[in-house]
């Protein structure tokens, strides 16, 4: 019992700090100057009466503006505060920290100048004209924390209709992050990826897109059971055709026996429990687990806190235990897959980023991780090892480009060159600073 409360101050202690140091920096983000100003004189080049020659340039030829402007390098993270982690609909402002907190994360781990955009709007056609006509100030769009249904709609139209990339972190990054868990957890335990029987608990965003990148990898559909709040997914939900496509799709994919029962109906006798739900603890129970095939292997990804502690997972005979947080092993979180996606898709200036990319960083995950070792607690990467961001922008960039989806096609040399140069600039930046001072 000493044990579990020690882990479990160790879990708390991340919340404490938080509402220590937010106010302390007072944000986790600032703009910082790229180019140099030896004197005063030099504003003459880079604002009036220089500036106006870039502008000229950039009107008799629009593809200028990716080598004149940082625009080649900069993705919007938007939300509406709708359903921000596990938090659900705190709005705008209350999304603001986590807005930051990934902007941080996509300049430190990828070189990606990123800036948060919450936006007052429920509305989904007033999001989607705002993401539009901001356009020319971005290279890429990050959707985020977007409650569903309509958060599907939201990204097909945009998808659709803009002139950049744009994706929603919660639905590909965190399924491309899963595979690459799920590849290498199946290898650690022995079962083939085919073979296994797969509970999803919880169908929001993340689970219908991961659902999708699974199968599309190779897991048989028949073998699936998808739980949300109300029960299991099979055809007999004919209630959801009208109001939530995406599940409706997956009704008729997945569980064609029609397993009920919820939750535990879904995990008994499942090989693997992918979970992206209600966080917890007591989301899911220790005797669930019990009724599992042998060497259960248990994603418990809802944040900020998993559905079932770690520690109570193994007890209860749990084989492979993985989180969306960084303070226990095998951290199956966005983080690792955002910074190195775009990272790429932006190297290439891809059109969209498509299953197919995704899939390719995933691969590249997961290869990784088998390089340096997997084991019960470490069948991904950790954001610890650096060298997985310029893999994973090079995984990306080349599938964009075999995909036909790249403006600007690098050979591997080039790709790999350019991630490695913008992602540890970005790291040295911030550790110049740091050394320096600057930041306390």
């Amino acid at each position: 019992m000493n044990n579990h409360r020690e882990l479990l101050e160790r879990a708390e202690k991340p919340a404490r700090e938080s509402l220590r140091l937010h106010p302390h920096y007072r944000g986790k983000i600032e703009i910082v100057p790229k180019c140099r100003i030896a004197s005063l004189d030099d504003f003459a080049i880079w604002y009036t009466p220089g500036v106006a020659a870039a502008c000229t340039a950039i009107q008799r030829d629009p593809e200028l503006v990716y080598q004149y402007t940082n625009k080649w390098n900069t993705v919007a993270v938007v939300t509406d505060g709708s359903r921000v982690l596990g938090l659900g609909d705190i709005g705008p402002e209350a999304a603001l920290p986590t807005m930051e907190g990934k902007a941080l994360l996509f300049k430190y781990l990828g070189g990606v100048d990123a800036f948060p955009v919450c936006l007052d709007t429920r509305d989904p056609e007033e999001l989607i004209r705002t993401v539009k006509i901001l356009q020319p100030s971005f290279g890429g769009i990050n959707l985020e924390d977007i409650a569903q249904p309509g958060c599907f709609e939201i990204l097909d139209r945009l998808r659709a209709e803009c002139r950049i990339p744009v994706w929603h972190d919660d639905q590909q990054g965190t399924a491309a992050v899963t595979l690459a868990g799920l590849i290498n957890a199946l290898e650690v335990v022995g079962k083939e990826f085919d073979k296994v029987r797969i509970a999803l608990v919880g169908a929001g965003a993340a689970n219908l897109c991961i659902a999708r990148l699974i199968i599309d990898y190779g897991a048989d559909p028949d073998r699936i059971v998808i739980a949300d709040s109300r029960g299991t997914l099979h055809r007999g939900r004919t209630e959801l055709k009208a109001t939530h496509a995406r599940k409706w799709e997956m009704c008729l994919k997945t569980n064609p026996s029609r397993v009920e029962g919820g939750i535990p109906g879904a995990m008994k006798g499942a090989d693997v429990v992918i979970a992206l739900s209600r966080p917890g603890p007591g989301t899911i129970l220790p005797e669930w687990i019990k009724e599992m095939a042998d060497d259960p292997v248990c994603f418990f990804c809802a944040n900020p806190v998993p559905e079932l502690w770690p520690w109570e997972a193994r007890e209860a005979g749990a084989r492979i235990v993985a989180t969306g947080r960084s303070d226990f092993p095998n951290q199956v979180n966005n983080s690792l897959g955002f910074p190195g996606i775009f990272r790429g898709a932006l190297d290439v200036r891809a059109a969209t980023i498509s299953d197919g990319m995704c899939r390719a960083a995933a691969e590249e995950l997961a290869a990784f991780a088998r390089e340096r070792g997997i084991g019960e607690e470490y069948i991904t990467p950790t954001m610890a090892d650096r060298e997985v961001y310029p893999r994973v922008a090079v995984a990306v960039g080349m599938a964009a480009i075999e995909e036909g989806l790249a403006a600007e096609p690098l050979d591997r040399e080039e790709l790999k060159n350019r991630a490695e140069t913008v992602i540890n600039r970005a790291r040295e930046e911030t550790e110049t600073l740091m050394r320096e001072g600057l930041i306390k």
